[in-house]
């Protein structure tokens, strides 16, 4: 039987809008320069958009099959792994991080001073695994450009997407810097992600590359995802561009993916496709498993995708940074990506429990468990909070639900 949107309750006019939308609105306006939507609803792609070029100098369209940039669209996969750990008793939620790295065993909070000098007292409680998958861990990033101890990062050379010294020397660094906030008390995009990558490894003895591809990207099928490609993939790779100050694009800075890197990042390293990330989104909203591959228990993914941010409280009430990969109000936070606590605070059509998350070049996700519904936007443009996409997309796309199963 062909599979209609109509048959799994879903409007074929109304999704066509979305081309329009996306054409009209952000690729014959430049805006940006190439954009792929894919949704499924029931396990059945419904629709997919494939527009612009995945290079302007070199007039390369974009195809189903051309690959982005996911930056921090790589921390899901990343927290699977280490919850995959989780599930075989090694390691524990409620674990100090120092029983892994216990050079971090007395780490402090910043008081004042600059880098070379900073003042610092003890933490309230220690930072636990928990506190890494959720971002509540005192870490940060350098290039959000709003503290000392940003500034420290930058100086330190800790970096969002590689770490040129090695997973290692990456904690390392860190572990000489210290944290803005005592753990647990404060919401903080941060590194935590790659320490995440570097405890996978630790923990389970395999290079944190070697498990997620051997655990995750392969049994999966994810045949185009990995931290760098292999030269018969590398035309494939679209150019990531960002504005010049006439509003034209042009090419973003970029490390060379030609190259494995010697600190592949947990947090923003992997470059992957469209097809490749609806598996992974799937099999997330499968409870765990993508047909005979099973990756968590369906009872491991409840947990990811509920709130564990402290007092069962949102975003706009943790927060001590604003980040464009999600919207705040009615918002928490799971083990791995934001969550939806409140639809109407959010000001958006969704469902409650619904979850996602998005990439510094403006790529996204979404998964709706309520409506079996699974998206994935990849485009390439820097920086990601320039244009409301994701929330338009967000909308247009739950437009098109002619049958709700809430």
């Amino acid at each position: 039987m062909t599979v209609t949107p109509e048959s799994v309750g879903m409007c074929s006019q109304r999704l066509a809008r979305l081309d329009r939308f996306l054409s009209q609105r952000y690729i014959d306006s430049g805006r940006l320069p190439c954009a792929q939507l894919a949704v499924m609803r029931d396990g059945h792609l419904v629709h997919q958009s494939v527009l612009g070029k995945a290079s302007i100098e070199g007039d390369i369209p974009m195809a189903e099959d051309t690959l982005v940039r996911i930056y921090s669209m790589t921390k899901p996969l990343t927290s699977v792994a280490f919850m995959m750990l989780v599930e075989q008793g090694l390691v524990a939620l409620d674990d100090p991080v120092h029983r892994f790295i216990d050079s971090w065993r007395d780490l402090g909070v910043y008081v004042g001073g600059v880098h070379g000098a900073f003042q610092t007292r003890r933490t309230d409680s220690p930072m636990r695994m928990i506190d890494l998958l959720r971002h509540t861990s005192g870490l940060t990033y350098g290039f959000q450009m709003r503290t000392n101890v940003d500034a420290g990062y930058r100086a330190a050379g800790i970096e969002g997407a590689e770490h040129a010294q090695g997973l290692d020397g990456l904690v390392e660094a860190l572990g000489r810097l210290p944290l803005e906030f005592s753990p647990g008390t404060a919401w903080n995009y941060s590194v935590s992600t790659d320490v995440l990558g570097y405890l996978v490894g630790r923990i389970s003895g395999m290079p944190f590359e070697d498990f997620l591809r051997t655990r995750i990207i392969e049994p999966l099928g994810m045949v185009d995802t990995g931290f760098h490609l292999p030269p018969e993939k590398v035309h494939r790779l679209a150019q990531c561009y960002m504005s010049a100050p006439d509003d034209r694009l042009v090419p973003a800075p970029s490390r060379d993916y030609r190259v494995a890197p010697v600190g592949p990042s947990g947090g923003g390293g992997l470059v992957s496709s469209a097809a490749d990330y609806l598996r992974f989104c799937e099999a997330m909203r499968l409870g765990g498993a993508l047909g005979e591959v099973r990756l968590l228990s369906p009872k491991t993914v409840a947990l990811m995708r509920m709130n564990h941010l402290p007092g069962g409280r949102d975003l706009s009430d943790l927060s001590v940074s604003m980040f464009s990969e999600s919207i705040y109000q009615g918002v928490g936070f799971g083990l791995g990506f934001a969550m939806t606590t409140d639809v109407a605070r959010t000001q958006l059509t969704g469902s409650t429990g619904e979850f996602w998350w998005g990439g510094a070049a403006s790529t996204a996700f979404w998964i709706d468990p309520v409506e079996d519904i699974s998206v994935v936007f990849l485009t390439q443009y820097m920086p990601s909070n320039r244009y409301p996409i994701r929330r338009e997309l967000r909308t247009l796309v739950n437009a098109a639900v002619l049958e709700s199963k809430a």
